[in-house]
């Protein structure tokens, strides 16, 4: 029988590379795998649903779930994580010394609705009181000018201004426009040291492994979606790509623990896997909805509270019911 194929956009991860190169096979599936950067991806899958099976933005894919109207189905697959903590960056030169000084300041931040923004906004305001409505938000391209957000929103009480217009946020960050910024990339303007620039959080991995401590949550920014009409037509595939996504991701680890010859282009690798398990437990990128309820059910807890899903999600509706129990020997 004749293998489906499909069109796959993920980013270039070390565990997704496996299934890239073909150490791991899907099955029934012929793939063909489009390594692409998460925000061509979004834009093209948001707006004309373009792949037949994508990485998705976590937050725009809520939008969607609650709105009825998205073209994917979850498959608890994570292909980025990331702790926010070194995303809020400030002006050294406004008096912003702690959290709730932005409060009444101008924040640039890409798109509200971004995964990273979210979880931005849902530590500064869980962990340090900063309420989303107290800051006015200035939206545009982080290095590009013009850039706007994918998804129309309705945020009453939430005060959006849009960035000057041809100056992207960084520029406007370096100038001194606006007081902070909430990113999930480094402006350009911090990465060449600019002396007015630098983290709120000045030892963001001491916050974010105390953040872990107390919480369990590890942040997941983006998941993976599989279209809806190929999912009725082939009730196998939403389970196979469940399947080879975690044994890619196995494969990458065990590569990545072999220390006899380091495998990525950075020293003290087995050390800092070492205190990555030690702090978070072996398998500290869970895939799987079990795993994951909690930190699925804080975001979206704060998704709707923030205004961005017109109703409360749940964690289970983001899935195909397929991916949420596996079979066991």
């Amino acid at each position: 029988m004749a293998k489906l194929k499909l069109s796959i956009a993920v980013g270039d991860y070390d565990r997704v590379r496996p299934l890239a190169s073909g150490a791991v096979q899907i099955d029934g599936v012929d793939p063909i795998m489009m390594a692409l950067d998460p925000e061509e991806i979004f834009f093209r899958a948001i707006r004309s649903a373009e792949f037949d099976v994508c990485e998705l933005s976590l937050s725009s894919f809520t939008v969607k779930t609650a709105a009825g109207n998205s073209p994917y189905i979850g498959i608890p697959v994570f292909p980025s994580r990331a702790f926010r903590h070194t995303s809020v960056y400030i002006r050294t030169d406004r008096g912003i010394k702690e959290p709730k000084d932005l409060a009444g300041r101008v924040i640039g931040s890409p798109e509200y609705q971004l995964t990273a923004c979210v979880w931005a906004r849902a530590i500064l305001q869980d962990d340090h009181g900063l309420q989303p409505e107290t800051v006015t938000w200035m939206r545009g391209g982080i290095e590009t000018p013009g850039r706007i957000e994918k998804i129309d929103l309705n945020l009453p009480g939430i005060k959006l201004i849009d960035a000057p217009e041809g100056k992207s946020l960084s520029q406007a960050l370096a100038d001194g426009d606006i007081d902070g910024m909430v990113t999930p990339r480094a402006p350009s303007c911090f990465d060449r040291g600019h002396p007015n620039v630098d983290w709120l959080f000045k030892d963001p991995v001491a916050a974010a492994t105390d953040y872990f401590k107390r919480t369990g949550i590890f942040p997941i920014m983006h998941i993976l979606g599989v279209k809806k009409e190929l999912a009725e037509k082939h009730p196998w595939l939403p389970s196979a790509l469940y399947k080879a996504f975690e044994q890619s991701k196995t494969f990458a680890l065990t590569k990545l623990t072999d220390t006899s010859a380091t495998k990525i282009t950075l020293p003290f690798v087995e050390e800092r896997l070492r205190d990555a398990r030690k702090l978070m437990g072996h398998d500290f990128w869970s895939y799987g909805l079990d795993a994951n309820h909690k930190t699925l059910d804080t975001f979206l807890k704060h998704h709707h509270a923030q205004g961005l899903s017109s109703r409360r999600v749940k964690p289970e509706e983001l899935f195909h019911p397929a991916t949420t129990e596996t079979f066991k020997i």
